[in-house]
C-alpha cells in the first residue's frame, strides 16, 4: 500500500495547468489518412475539416533528447507528477467533439490535472492520473477531453499475464487489419511518440516482458473513430474508451462496432487474434 503521505504528496499536483498553441496544418491530416489506408482527398485549403480525434496530431511536445527517460517518454515532474513508478501508459479517456477543427485554424489547448488516484492492483502499485484538455479554435471550445494515464511498477519474473475478456463474435461493422511495424512507426512519428514499446522489439521483450510491439492506445481509438466514419451516417459527438488488453504488431485484429437500434449510439471494440477485447468504447452520434 502507498503511504498516506505519498498519496497526499501526489495529489498536490491536482490543479496543475499547462497551455500550448498551434495552427492546424493540412499535411499531418494527409499523412494520418495515408497511415490508416484511407483514400481521402488531401486537405489543401483553409477551412477543410479535421476528423474527430485527429486533434492529437497537434500540440506535440518536442522534448530534447536529454529530457527523455530510458523508455522514451519525456521525464515526469514538470507537468505530470513523478509517481516513482517506471511504466506509463494510456488507460482510456472521454472526448467530446463540439465543433470540428479546420485547416488553418489557430488553436489553443489548456490542460489541467484534475485527479490523481493511487491504488493497489493485481500486479502491484498503480497510480491513475486524469488530465482534462480543452481545445479551442477561433476563441470557441472545439474539443473537451479527459485523458486517463496509468503508472505501474516494472514487470517482475512470474507476474501473471493480463486477464483476457472474450469479445462478441459478431458485429454489424467489422474491419480486420495487422498494425505492422511500418504502421506503428508512422503513427509514432506523426504523434512524436518516443515510447519504445511501439518500435523497439528488444526493449519490449527484455524490459517490458511483452512478446511483440504494442499497438498504441490512441491508434486503436483513432481506428475505431475511423470505423464510424466508414459506416455511420452521422458524425461522432462523444467517445468513452478504455484499454483492456495489449494488442501486438504480429496479430491480425478486428475493429468492431454495434450501433443501437435508433442509431444514436454504438458500442465499439478491438479484438485480438484470440477474440479477446483490446479496447472497448461507446460513442454517441450527433
Amino acid at each position: 500500500m502507498m503511504s498516506l503521505a505519498s498519496a497526499a504528496q501526489l495529489r498536490t499536483s491536482v490543479g496543475r495547468k499547462q497551455s500550448r498553441t498551434d495552427v492546424v496544418g493540412g499535411w499531418p491530416v494527409a499523412a494520418l489518412s495515408a497511415t490508416l489506408d484511407r483514400a481521402d482527398p488531401e486537405p489543401t485549403k483553409a477551412g477543410d475539416p479535421v476528423p474527430p480525434g485527429w486533434h492529437w496530431l497537434y500540440f506535440l511536445e518536442a522534448t530534447p533528447a536529454s529530457g527523455l527517460g530510458p523508455e522514451g517518454h519525456p521525464k515526469v515532474g514538470r507537468f505530470l507528477p513523478d509517481t516513482g513508478l517506471p511504466r506509463r501508459m494510456w488507460a482510456g479517456g472521454r472526448i467530446e467533439f463540439r465543433h470540428p477543427l479546420r485547416v488553418g485554424d489557430p488553436v489553443r489547448r489548456d490542460s489541467e490535472i484534475i485527479a490523481v488516484e493511487p491504488k493497489d492492483g493485481r500486479t502491484g502499485r498503480l497510480v491513475f492520473v486524469t488530465v482534462r484538455h480543452t481545445v479551442s479554435a477561433n476563441e470557441r471550445v472545439a474539443v473537451v477531453e479527459e485523458h486517463d494515464i496509468v503508472y505501474r511498477q516494472a514487470p517482475l519474473p512470474g507476474d501473471a499475464p493480463p486477464v483476457q475478456q472474450s469479445a462478441p463474435l459478431q458485429s454489424a461493422w467489422r474491419r480486420e487489419l495487422v498494425a505492422d511495424p511500418v504502421m506503428l512507426f508512422r503513427f509514432s512519428a506523426l504523434m512524436f511518440i518516443g515510447h519504445r514499446i511501439h518500435y523497439d522489439i528488444d526493449y519490449c521483450r527484455q524490459e517490458e516482458g511483452y512478446p511483440g510491439l504494442l499497438v498504441h492506445g490512441p491508434l486503436q481509438t483513432v481506428l475505431l473513430l475511423d470505423l464510424c466514419r466508414r459506416h455511420a451516417s452521422r458524425p461522432v459527438s462523444k467517445i468513452d474508451y478504455r484499454a483492456i488488453h495489449p494488442v501486438f504488431h504480429f496479430e491480425r485484429f478486428s475493429l468492431c462496432g454495434e450501433p443501437s437500434d435508433d442509431g444514436s449510439t454504438a458500442e465499439l471494440w478491438t479484438a485480438n487474434a484470440a477474440g479477446n477485447y483490446g479496447m472497448r468504447a461507446t460513442v454517441c452520434f450527433v
